[in-house]
């Protein structure tokens, strides 16, 4: 298998996007390129319901760019898909064929199942989330699924977003009582003629498009959040709905001016937070979840893999896939590491009282540690945590990203604190002691094969009253892990309060 490349273009009702993934010859997948145009197709709509030339004219010409930057990239493969604006459009067989007479793209119309179908699938194989409602807010129409167990129950598409409902209600930009009333009521009034979005409270509500990602950066900004990333970031109720009665007492163009909010969303920002908080409150959601995957990642992984695009398990996957993508990783070296890391927290689990979930902080922080050496060697424990705490590893929460990267890149108690201190907006006070001790672990495991050439066969561990007792047994010389891990003993002994005893037997 070779290398591939595939260029996603969205033609959405405020914006047309690109983005451009690259499949590896292994099988991971990452993005390489996106663009975008602000394009507000549905305020071209005009009043008999007609998309007229100016704007299909925009869309020929944004395809034409975005076919140049495809074939700059070797992306010789393009999937456009147009949603609302174009869905809705009196002649939307006539874009379409404009469209594609001009550009020689395909273009597909989806319709709102469709649409809210990509969307979940973008969502689904990037949150870990069993049960929940998503939204997805676009310029010209709101898609709001339900799904459970990890499956797709109930989806609706309604015809009205942050672009059209700007459109329609704004004055100057502004947003009075009144309309807001309108704009709320019209979202309700949609939502009660499909029951099952009220059956499901305290549920998280996962929020796409560029309305709930604006908001979120926008919170981010003011709290000073220390961790660079947007997808799986969680808002409460009280939050959005702060950031909605600010926004809106602002003039227009204080607006433009709120650190993490683009400039051409600052006129649509209100309308689309009304709708967001009317679902909210329909739906009686616990919370609010964002996520940075959506349609164009749903329409990817139905592109590349169509018999079966979902994920079977989300961190699981990502964390193979960054491995896939970092293939100068000691790959046999970091499976051995993981054995015997898990071997040890197995053995120590029921005494420390260690849940389930740390055995997954083992896990990925044990097949991640040496991610850091395919960017220098030197430091590479520094480069490690850079690169787990800003590489979405998804499938984990913020706190859970920073742990998993403070575990695998451990070296001393006194760089964890330091590292800690970073980052206290996000990581509670016992967790301190958590990543120590799994970092010690670590270190002990990797300790057992520090020459890489997997020696231990099989590592036994029990656990007496204050006792470790390691049985090690060898298929050839280890001579240097044992040297190795007397080093490291002395500082698992000190931080878990354990002595350490460790037998080593050759195998015939």
């Amino acid at each position: 298998m070779t290398s591939k490349r595939f260029g996603i273009i969205d033609i959405g009702s405020n914006s047309i996007r690109l983005v451009i993934y690259e499949q590896t010859e292994n099988g991971a997948y990452r993005v390489i390129d996106e663009s975008k145009a602000s394009a507000r197709l549905s305020g071209h709509i005009d009043a008999d319901g007609r998309l007229p030339h100016s704007g299909i004219q925009l869309i020929i010409e944004t395809l034409a760019y975005f076919k140049m930057l495809c074939e700059a990239s070797r992306a010789y493969s393009i999937r456009a898909v147009a949603t609302a604006a174009v869905r809705n459009a009196g002649n939307s067989g006539e874009i379409v064929q404009a469209v594609e007479e001009a550009s020689g793209i395909k273009v597909e119309i989806l319709s709102g199942h469709e649409e809210a179908r990509y969307g979940y699938l973008g969502v689904r194989n990037t949150l870990d989330i069993a049960e929940g409602f998503i939204v997805d807010i676009g310029g010209g129409s709101t898609e709001i699924s339900y799904f459970k167990d990890r499956h797709l129950l109930h989806s609706v598409s309604f015809p009205f977003g942050s672009v059209n409902t700007a459109k329609q209600f704004l004055k100057n930009g502004n947003l009075d009582e009144e309309d807001l009333s309108k704009i709320r009521s019209m979202a309700i009034k949609a939502m009660e003629g499909e029951p099952w979005i009220r059956k499901a409270p305290g549920l998280p509500l996962i929020g796409l498009g560029g309305t709930i990602r604006s908001v979120s950066k926008i919170d981010q900004k003011a709290k000073k959040y220390s961790l660079g990333l947007t997808h799986n970031y969680q808002m409460a109720a009280q939050d959005v709905t702060q950031w909605l009665q600010s926004l809106r007492a602002m003039p227009l163009d204080k607006r433009r001016k709120v650190q993490g909010l683009a400039k051409e969303r600052a006129d649509i920002i209100v309308p689309g937070l009304v709708i967001m908080q009317a679902v909210f409150q329909h739906t009686a959601a616990s919370h609010y979840v964002i996520s940075g995957s959506g349609l164009r990642d749903g329409l990817f992984f139905q592109t590349v893999r169509p018999e079966r695009p979902e994920a079977d398990e989300v961190l699981e996957a990502s964390v193979r896939n960054l491995m896939a993508l970092h293939p100068a990783m000691p790959h046999a070296h970091v499976e051995q590491v993981n054995r015997l890391s898990l071997t040890l927290f197995d053995a120590l689990q029921s005494r420390f009282g260690l849940s389930r979930r740390a055995r997954s902080y083992v896990h990925t922080a044990s097949l991640l540690y040496r991610i850091g050496v395919t960017i220098h060697y030197y430091q590479y424990a520094k480069h490690t945590f850079y690169v787990m705490a800003h590489s979405r590893i998804d499938g984990l929460s913020h706190r859970e990203i920073l742990i998993c990267a403070m575990i695998a890149s451990y070296k001393t108690k006194s760089r964890t604190r330091a590292l800690y201190s970073e980052h206290k907006d996000i990581l509670a006070e016992s967790d301190l002691d958590l990543i120590v001790k799994l970092g010690t672990l670590l270190q002990l495991a990797i300790a057992f094969d520090r020459s890489e050439t997997q020696p231990v066969t099989r590592l036994d561990a029990v656990l007496a009253e204050h006792t470790l007792s390691l049985t090690l047994y060898a298929g050839h010389d280890a001579a240097i892990e044992w040297k190795e891990a007397e080093a490291v003993g002395k500082e698992f002994t000190k931080q878990w309060g354990l002595s350490l005893t460790a037998d080593l037997r050759m195998e015939p």
